[in-house]
């Protein structure tokens, strides 16, 4: 992996581990349909994937717009390979992968016609910053699709005292070093300081309970209980729980997730405007 840029955090708070790469395609398919399903490019169009990491996202983009063609990059050499890897076996030949940093675009002005950004913004300490760099390789009218989530948005029963306390945990480790998981309300204000045109939100919910048991298991026992369960070394290290207190609250969380009796809600949100 290159150098992290000033303006990037020092490192991915979830990690790199085959776990996460893993979380992170279960966390695709589980909301596949409910983040893209309104996704689409017209044929001959370039667009550049910024932070693709593993190609959880790239995959769908690519067999959804067969007629377009991607560049997908990522800071992440490690991270790039699995993609193209994934790419390969889907039989995808419509996306490029090629090492480069937000901050740092080797590529000319307007040289994109759309700009796809996902779960990106929120690991960035200059998320501002990433925006303006993005811009400035999109052609004039061109657009871009910024996807996030918002942790401040979760609710889930039972709410123990517990399993929200690893839940805010996971806010502070990803708030130390700049990053801000609560970044999905601030995507019309980012995008709009950021000089894009027609900022348009749509919020995306995630509700489960035992009569989805399939998105239950998939979005809550697969994806947002490990992606907790991943912060645990760094909540400790920072001195904001305990090992005890943390096993309590994890167990509570996939308790719920094969409760008859749990219920979670999320919300991603998904942005687009115009340059």
């Amino acid at each position: 992996m290159s150098e992290v840029c000033p303006g990037q955090m020092d490192s991915y708070v979830h990690g790199y581990s085959e776990r996460e790469a893993e979380r992170l395609h279960d966390q695709a398919n589980a909301v596949r349909e409910l983040l893209h399903h309104d996704t689409a490019y017209p044929p001959g169009a370039l667009i550049l994937e910024a932070g693709c990491g593993v190609g959880a996202q790239t995959v769908t983009l690519a067999r959804r717009n067969t007629g377009a063609r991607f560049v997908s990059v990522d800071i992440s050499l490690d991270s790039l390979r699995q993609a193209q890897k994934l790419a390969a076996s889907c039989g995808l030949t419509n996306v490029y992968f090629q090492q480069a940093d937000i901050f740092a675009l080797p590529f000319a002005e307007e040289a994109f016609d759309h700009l796809f950004v996902c779960y990106v913004l929120e690991h960035l300490s200059d998320p501002s910053g990433a925006l303006a760099a993005l811009r400035r390789v999109l052609k004039e009218a061109g657009s871009i699709t910024v996807i996030e989530g918002d942790h401040g948005s979760c609710y889930f029963y039972p709410q123990t005292p517990e399993a929200m306390h690893v839940w805010n945990c996971l806010i502070q480790v990803q708030a130390r070093p700049g990053g801000n998981s609560l970044i999905g309300r601030e995507l019309y204000p980012l995008l709009k300081r950021a000089g894009f045109r027609e900022p348009h939100i749509s919020p995306r919910m995630v509700y489960c309970d035992s009569s989805k048991p399939a998105l239950m298991e998939g979005f809550v026992a697969k994806t947002i209980t490990p992606m907790v369960e991943g912060a645990r070394e760094q909540a400790l290290q920072m001195g904001l729980t305990d090992k005890a207190t943390w096993a309590r609250g994890i167990r509570q969380l996939y308790q719920l997730a094969a409760s008859e009796q749990g219920t979670f809600c999320y919300t991603f949100f998904k942005a687009t405007a115009v340059k």
